[in-house]
């Protein structure tokens, strides 16, 4: 009958839309990257339906299974264990070879933490490149962010707890004046945000838990964008009661958490 996407909470489970329970609801089955995770959510929703497994391991797999599925006549509703699937999660297999067999594929719309993060990042929301997880080992990693120097769209990255340090060390490395703001366990009760060059945030994570999103600012908006209005105000009334530039600088960076040599650019304009 009907693959249907469905966007599930990326933390807080009170996301959750009443489109997506009506659809879990009157699924005849349930592909879900973690059944485990899907059993607790229809039992917190009084829902019983078939569950079946479905992740990156066994997505080629599953997907004629599916395929055939769909053919006789059942509704499939598929998830991933948060937010919405596809998105750095299985299902594009699947929802390419629905396409291609002709049959109906909706979507529920649902959460996604790139876009909540670059919504609450601050950094230019008109254009944008996102680059899902970089490569786990720092050459590899370095010659990716290397490739995206000279890009000029806000960069959006995942990362997980034991890489976060690595991989901001090698930001850090590549660009070391670019405004970056990472946010951690997005709508979850520890939900952190932290903003500043990337060495300044990595100086702040101690121990690193949860889920990870990096936004980077691009090329033109590292000199731009990055220093808000109210920090150019600051820095010309520092200025202007007579403060050496220096000083000016290490106050107006401390206050709204800035890369100084962005600063020492400004100030000679001012």
């Amino acid at each position: 009958m009907t693959l249907v996407v469905c966007g599930l909470p990326i933390g807080n489970p009170d996301d959750i839309s009443p489109r997506v329970l009506q659809n879990l609801r009157e699924a005849d089955v349930i592909a879900a990257e973690d059944t485990r995770t899907a059993a607790r959510l229809l039992q917190k929703h009084g829902l019983a339906k078939k569950i079946i497994s479905f992740y990156d391991h066994n997505e080629l797999e599953r997907t004629p299974q599916i395929i055939k599925m769909l053919q006789a006549g059942q509704t499939v509703a598929l998830i991933s264990e948060a937010g919405m699937p596809l998105i750095s999660d299985p299902g594009y297999h699947l929802v390419a070879a629905a396409r291609e067999a002709g049959l109906a594929v909706d979507v529920i719309p649902g959460p996604t933490a790139l876009i909540t993060a670059l919504a609450a990042s601050g950094l230019p929301t008109d254009r944008f490149a996102f680059e899902s997880f970089l490569p786990g080992k720092s050459a590899a990693r370095q010659k990716t962010l290397l490739a995206l120097q000279d890009d000029s769209r806000t960069l959006i990255f995942y990362e997980a707890p034991h890489r976060i340090n690595e991989t901001l060390q090698d930001i850090a490395r590549i660009f070391p004046e670019r405004q970056c703001f990472v946010a951690r366990e997005l709508t979850k009760k520890y939900q952190e945000f932290l903003r500043g060059a990337a060495a300044e945030i990595l100086a702040k994570l101690k121990t690193p838990r949860g889920e990870f999103v990096i936004v980077l600012a691009g090329r033109n908006a590292a000199a731009s964008a990055d220093i808000p209005p109210e920090a150019k105000k600051l820095l010309a009334a520092l200025q202007k009661a007579g403060l050496p530039d220096s000083q000016c600088v290490d106050i107006t960076a401390e206050t709204f958490r800035l890369a100084r040599n962005h600063l020492k650019k400004i100030i000679y304009s001012l």
